[in-house]
């Protein structure tokens, strides 16, 4: 007789998840992953906090749980729970209604100064250990005993502290297993001691007691050694880490762990990011016709108040503009290059300056546009002709591979999961063009050798975008690999 194997159970944790509530791109890794997971037989559970920004009646929540009783900082919490389902599947994600979460937006935004490093604000910091604890009351109500708890990033990283005081208590999660996943390891959650007496956590645990003692406790360091697996979304960034230059002050946490750190290349929704089959953009296309795609470069153009010019060059930038992105990189320099520029995003204020000052020098080659625009960045991946990811480090990055999906070529710094993924073209069968040196010459050379290859070699660059037109980067091939340190886990 023939058993089938049993079932992996999964509790996955994030504070955003696609379309349901998302900032970046944390938010299209717990959307879409899921979703390959289940194709693969686990059965899959979300949790994530009902912000006020969430639609119940467009996402049909129901309510589930009622006045639900939640131990924190020596007071009991009433909490409710709702139950949706992530769209077009049967993946379950339960929704915590608290106070603490009933604001439209999902960070609080800003960040403080504490021990000379930069930290949320405390209101983010309680909101999400609270999350974090009631996400496992949930999973005792529910009668749902996971295998694995798939933790992201700080927000949920006290997980494994959490366990480790309650399995002291009783049995219930005396078997889970805990896989914490890094996002990006520069966003760490640092705040003083007392959130241990905030959440309850058993003062005793020997990662805590450690982490207390330079008058802090990181949220990241409680992940990478409180969890039994650690892993980050991509296998360059895995290594970067380890060392100082990249390991954001944490390299030598990080080395402590080193034989249980994986490395596994992030995917994107392929059937959302399809110019074949693409509702936001002006003209859908695909590898039989690609020179539909020009059709979407005109309007773009148009649309943004630039020349109108098929012939020149387009370039596109989407990111949140931050420290990370290399904005800082731009300068005059850049105008004297034959092509058009397009920025879409929001950040810090100095990197929005660098590029409203460009775009108001030279408003014939620059548009800079200041916001979140879902179907404005679909517009800029089909009707560019370049896209542009200079990164000082990048844990995997998800524009490079929904450029390459729309037959953009990329032109990017060779570092995290942009070196993992662009190919450079000399190397031959590349998909895009690659730089070292983090400066603005190597950048500024790198963009000028790609823009020749567009003006003097078309057919090499049709190659190029047929290339990257080819390559897989659905969550398929990355949700295996997940499933595998599940069983690693649990085995």
């Amino acid at each position: 007789m023939i058993f089938n194997k049993p079932t992996i159970k999964v509790l996955f944790l994030s504070a955003e998840v696609a379309p349901l509530a998302k900032v970046g791109g944390l938010g299209d890794v717990a959307g879409a992953l899921p979703i390959a997971l289940a194709k693969l037989g686990v059965d899959i559970r979300i949790c994530l906090p009902f912000y006020g920004l969430i639609d119940r009646k467009k996402y049909s929540a129901k309510k589930i749980i009622n006045g639900l009783s939640v131990s924190i900082s020596n007071k009991n919490k009433l909490i409710n729970v709702w139950q949706t389902f992530l769209p077009k599947t049967k993946i379950p994600v339960y929704l915590i209604e608290h106070s603490f979460f009933k604001g439209e937006k999902i960070y609080s935004g800003g960040r403080l100064m504490l021990n000379n490093k930069y930290t949320r604000k405390i209101d983010d910091l309680k909101k999400f250990t609270f999350f974090t604890r009631t996400v496992l009351e949930v999973t005792r109500k529910l009668n749902f005993q996971p295998d694995v708890i798939h933790t992201n990033d700080w927000h949920v990283a006290l997980t494994a502290d959490f366990i480790k005081t309650l399995n002291s208590k009783d049995d219930f999660f005396v078997n889970t297993k805990t896989l914490y996943t890094i996002h990006n390891l520069a966003n760490q959650g640092i705040t003083k001691p007392n959130i241990i007496n905030f959440a309850k956590i058993n003062k005793s645990l020997p990662i805590v007691k450690v982490d207390s003692q330079d008058g802090d406790v990181n949220f990241m360091v409680q992940g990478i050694l409180g969890s039994n697996l650690v892993n980050t979304v991509s296998p360059t960034y895995a290594k970067e880490i380890l060392t100082h230059y990249q390991g954001a002050e944490l390299d030598n946490i990080l080395i402590k762990r080193k034989k249980d750190l994986y490395g596994i290349l992030n995917g994107i929704d392929t059937d959302f990011f399809n110019p074949e089959k693409d509702n936001l953009i002006k003209q859908k296309y695909s590898l039989k016709n690609l020179k539909q795609k020009t059709i979407n470069k005109l309007a773009l153009q148009k649309q943004l108040g630039l020349p109108v010019d098929k012939d020149i060059a387009l370039v596109g930038l989407i990111s949140r503009f931050v420290w990370q992105k290399g904005l800082d990189l731009f300068n005059e320099d850049f105008s004297k290059l034959n092509c058009q520029f397009v920025f879409l995003g929001t950040g810090q204020k100095e990197y929005e300056k660098i590029l409203k000052d460009l775009a108001k020098k030279y408003p014939k080659k620059f548009s800079v546009q200041l916001a979140f625009d879902e179907k404005l960045a679909h517009l800029i991946y089909a009707g560019a002709d370049i896209f542009l990811m200079p990164s000082r480090f990048e844990p995997c990055g998800l524009g490079q591979l929904i450029a390459m999906r729309y037959g953009t070529v990329p032109v990017v710094r060779a570092t995290g999961g942009l070196a993992d993924t662009v190919k450079e073209v000399k190397s031959g069968g590349g998909t895009g063009f690659v730089f070292d040196k983090y400066s603005s010459e190597a950048f500024y050379q790198k963009l000028n050798e790609a823009l020749t290859v567009f003006y003097k070699k078309q057919q090499l660059w049709r190659q190029i975008q047929k290339t990257g037109m080819k390559q897989d980067f659905s969550w398929d091939k990355s949700a295996k690999k997940y499933f595998e340190l599940y069983k690693k886990l649990i085995k």
